[in-house]
């Protein structure tokens, strides 16, 4: 198997391959190498949103990679920067007066506006922590508040502060004529508001271990940089962490790219050396904009899992991590029913060993891929449902049984569950924007040619079959291009411009019932 890895070309191959390079040049340099830390990030302002999913999803395919073809230990840590101070008030939590009344005090340190929680920032690692764990994620959970306050940051704050004006020297560059004035890399905790204070440093001393700043009323305060009474400055804290914590690789989303150089150099300056680092593209809502934790927008890890399997969401995340990708509803039956092909290809006989460790379903069930099989798929299941008017799983599975008389709930538990996803799905998305319409006298035609010829072929179940009967009725009356003939079936009998192959449709609702479905659209009965 890791003779395989070395060669495979999956990305978390790839990536897992730049670690090994890595921990081989430390051991030429003669570093002592016991283990491979794994690293992300999550800023807790708001609530956890299906973008921190992807990150340590994606963090632990390479993770699971690299251990395929390594035996050093890996650890992977959940690192919640909760010191961070409360800039805005979210748009979606409660109590936003109590919350504005504490803008600028570290999350750790606001009270937690849904009363359940010994602060703000305590309630939203809880809400992190949680749906990682439903995940099964493999990982420590680091709270920047407690880091910094263990001490555990001291010595890398200590030579930020020797090389302070290295650290500067890095900074103002990338600041405006403004923002030089005031800016400095550490962050003083406020002894007197308990605030995380943007504000200015007029001085400070190494042998000392201080910094003397301008607070809020315009006199000086001096306060140590260890044990908590400051941290850094976001740029500079995630170059810190890397070096404090000899983080070895590292991911983070597009807007980070520009900063990357800042983190290295902070890293440096720090005594470490920078992780490996992965950049991928951000999602987008609806409308294109990036989704946020302030705003809300795009959907939540509970809103995918109404409507689709964790392995659905899983596949997404692992999909083109490169490429920005629009995260909404719509997007559910897609990765659905893309996750099924795959899982079928991985267990076909013709796939070889070499082509399953490609096969995204590896990487998403970390090579212990669920001998699993869906007869029907997300798509055939809505459309069932909207031509049968089924409203409960036992008619849905009445016609899965009619079209794979082996099918259960019990020996295809996946299938139950993607029965309820379909029901629930279609009454939300799909049975609201049905818009039908009445069919030409070309497709009228052709439509009564295949319900006679439906009627004849009995309780035929080789979708095959059907659809070589389709095609010929198309081509029978004239349809040039074919699509045109299989768009008129969609508009005219389901109520949409696009479905599954109808002829895998038609077998499992069955001949009988499709035809007696045509004739009803001929009527004029779906019109009403």
């Amino acid at each position: 198997m890791a003779d395989q890895a070395l060669a495979a070309k999956a990305w978390p191959f790839e990536e897992a391959r730049k670690l090994l390079a890595r921990i081989e040049a430390r051991k030429k340099s003669g570093q002592k190498v016991e283990g491979v830390l794994f690293e992300t990030g999550y800023g807790p302002s708001g609530l956890p949103h299906i973008g921190t999913f992807g990150e340590v999803a994606r963090t632990s395919w390479v993770r699971h990679a690299f251990e395929t073809m390594s035996d050093i230990p890996t650890h992977l840590i959940a690192f919640s920067d909760d010191m961070d101070g409360l800039r805005k008030v979210p748009d979606n939590l409660p109590q936003p007066e109590m919350l504005a009344a504490n803008l600028g005090k570290p999350l750790t340190s606001i009270p937690d506006p849904f009363g359940t929680h010994e602060s703000f920032g305590h309630h939203m690692n809880a809400r992190l922590r949680a749906f990682l764990d439903t995940f099964g994620f493999r990982y420590e959970f680091y709270s920047s508040t407690a880091t910094y306050k263990s001490g555990r940051f001291d010595q890398a704050l200590l030579k930020i502060l020797a090389n302070y004006d290295k650290v500067m020297a890095v900074m103002l560059p990338t600041l405006g004529e403004e923002r030089q004035e005031t800016y400095s890399p550490f962050l003083p905790v406020s002894p007197r508001s308990g605030k995380v204070l943007l504000a200015k440093v007029v001085s400070h001393d190494v042998a000392a271990g201080t910094i003397t700043y301008v607070e809020e009323d315009g006199s000086h305060e001096t306060v140590p940089v260890t044990g908590g009474h400051c941290k850094l400055q976001w740029k500079p804290d995630m170059g810190m962490r890397w070096a404090a914590l000899g983080v070895d690789y590292e991911m983070y989303g597009k807007d980070h790219l520009t900063s990357a150089k800042l983190y290295d150099a902070i890293c440096r300056i720090a005594g470490g050396l920078p992780p490996e680092q992965y950049m991928f593209e951000l999602f987008l809502d609806d409308t294109g904009q990036k989704i946020s934790k302030s705003k809300g927008n795009g959907i939540t890890i509970e809103q995918w899992l109404s409507y689709g399997s964790p392995e659905s969401l899983a596949l997404f995340m692992y999909q083109k991590p490169r490429t920005a990708k629009r995260l909404y509803f719509d997007v559910i039956p897609k990765a659905v029913d893309e996750y099924i092909a795959y899982l079928e290809s991985y267990h076909s006989n013709e796939t070889t060993e070499e082509q399953r460790l490609e096969n995204p379903v590896w990487h998403i069930h970390g090579g212990k891929v669920p001998d699993e099989r869906y007869p029907a798929s997300f798509a055939l299941l809505l459309n069932l449902v909207s031509a049968s008017n089924a409203h409960n799983r036992d008619v849905l599975w009445g016609f899965i049984r009619a079209y794979a008389p082996g099918a259960s709930p019990e020996a295809n538990p996946g299938l139950e569950k993607l029965v309820g996803f379909a029901l629930r799905y279609y009454e939300d998305f799909v049975k609201p924007a049905k818009t039908f319409r009445a069919p030409t006298d070309k497709e009228r035609a052709a439509l009564e040619d295949l319900a006679s010829r439906l009627e004849a072929m009995g309780d035929e179940r080789n979708g095959k079959v059907v659809q070589d009967v389709i095609y010929e009725v198309g081509n029978a009356h004239g349809f040039e291009p074919l699509r045109a003939w299989f768009g008129a079936l969609y508009e005219v009998l389901l109520g949409q411009t696009e479905g599954p192959r109808f002829g895998s449709f038609t077998a499992l609702f069955g001949c009988a019932k499709t035809a007696a479905m045509i004739r009803s659209a001929l009527a004029g009965e779906f019109l009403k």
